[in-house]
């Protein structure tokens, strides 16, 4: 039976992410860093090929999107934007500590959202439908291989709803241009909406070990 197979790759780091902000709806652009560790990791590892790339609207993904595929121009889908944070965009947890609903909203609690935000349903609901539409069209379509550049939330998220093995969602946390690659059965998906998490992204060689590839240099938080 034929395999479909996608590509989840996290943007590049802008300047909001070296400083800690949370940034979802905020459209900055990759850093010079981001542009040059995205550049670099292409360079050296390299990339799976695909036939089409989704991609969030906002500039650090569609810019990662042309670095890694130049001669794919990016499906942009608003879906795929990372969660909305409301009040608390652009700011930091630090700036944020004395915020009556930040300390609640940190720690899990039910019904708590950022005001003028997302809740965590709607995110979810958000970004589960876009990921089940893509994988639809990839079957109805035949197109086997594609790849999503999105935000570090949206693939955690995305990991936790839809691969196996399971796992919460901050076992899922990947390095700017990174991510992992899914394989989609037909059958299993018919099933149960699953897909196999069978690499990360990029396919670091083997022999090539921990000393030339070190994910701490491009993890942030």
């Amino acid at each position: 039976m034929k395999s479909y197979y996608i590509e989840l790759i996290r943007n590049g780091i802008t300047a909001g992410n070296v400083e800690g902000k949370y940034i979802g709806h905020i459209d900055e652009p990759l850093s010079a860093e981001g542009k040059k560790q995205v550049e670099e990791m292409k360079n050296e590892y390299g990339y799976p090929s695909v036939d089409a790339v989704f991609s969030s609207p906002l500039q650090r993904c569609t810019q990662t999107a042309k670095i890694i595929y130049p001669d794919k121009e990016p499906v942009v889908l608003d879906g795929l934007i990372e969660y909305n944070f409301g009040e608390f965009e652009g700011k930091t947890a630090e700036e944020l500590q004395k915020h009556p609903l930040f300390p609640d909203w940190l720690a899990g609690k039910k019904g708590v959202d950022p005001p003028f935000g997302e809740s965590n349903d709607e995110f979810a609901n958000r970004i589960a439908d876009t990921f089940i539409k893509i994988v639809d069209g990839m079957i109805e379509t035949g197109t086997t291989h594609t790849a999503i550049v999105t935000h570090g939330g949206v693939i955690m998220a995305l990991m936790q709803f839809f691969a196996l093995p399971e796992a919460p969602m901050s076992d899922w946390l990947t390095p700017g241009g990174c991510g992992y690659k899914l394989r989609i059965t037909p059958s299993v998906w018919s099933r149960g909406r699953k897909a196999e998490a069978i690499a990360q992204i990029p396919e670091v060689p083997q022999e090539n070990g921990d000393d030339d590839f070190n994910v701490e240099d491009y993890l942030y938080e």
